[in-house]
């Protein structure tokens, strides 16, 4: 990164902060994922504004502050696996694997992953594998999964995720139907079964079932 670009990382940090996002490992985590490089050329010079961003494959990318207190509610730890569903951009992906000791991410478009996975290469962030497959299904190979983020929602938390969670293992997902505010959900997976809580309020395109044929 260059001097301007330091500046306005440094910027998007504090903007974080006063919306909500202050755990340090986070935070952290964000500055050493330069968010530039996971923007759609176009969108590049906004890309350090804490805003959702456009990316390929006609996707949109979440807002940084969204993300980081979705993180929160997730409360990743440095032994832990996870598995991110919407790998979009792999901005998400990328931030989670410098605090977590793994990071699986599934899209269902073959060209975002692609991208995602250069973009990881770049980083240099040998813990974190991505795979095109629909994410409703999870990646059922590499379960179970201490902390899975969903980045889309669905008017029900699907079965093959809940089944994929770690014994006291965490889920935070948004639950809605399509085109409503839907509510953002924590499930924790306890001896007795899964318990639930409603978050907050959120905004976030459906999951599609299956794989793009778009690429």
């Amino acid at each position: 990164m260059d001097e301007h670009d330091r500046v306005r990382l440094a910027r998007l940090v504090l903007s974080l902060r006063s919306r909500g996002v202050f755990d340090p490992a986070i935070l952290s985590a964000i500055e050493q994922c330069p968010r530039k490089i996971f923007a759609a050329a176009e969108d590049r010079i906004r890309a350090f504004d804490d805003r959702p961003l456009a990316i390929e494959c006609g996707q949109t990318a979440t807002a940084s502050s969204t993300i980081g207190r979705i993180l929160q509610h997730l409360k990743i730890g440095p032994d832990q696996r996870v598995l991110d569903i919407g790998t979009g951009s792999g901005f998400a992906a990328a931030v989670m694997a410098r605090i977590a000791r793994q990071v699986f991410t599934v899209e269902r478009y073959r060209g975002l992953v692609d991208l995602a996975l250069g973009r990881f290469m770049a980083l240099r962030l040998g813990n974190l594998e991505a795979a095109f497959g629909d994410g409703l299904e999870g990646w059922a190979d590499q379960a179970p999964f201490d902390r899975i983020h969903v980045a889309g929602s669905a008017p029900r938390i699907p079965d093959a995720l809940l089944s994929q969670l770690a014994p006291e293992g965490v889920l935070v997902m948004p639950v809605g139907e399509p085109g409503t505010v839907q509510q953002l959900q924590r499930v924790v997976r306890r001896r007795d079964g899964f318990h639930a809580e409603v978050l907050g309020a959120v905004r976030f395109v459906p999951l599609v079932p299956g794989r793009a044929l778009v690429m």
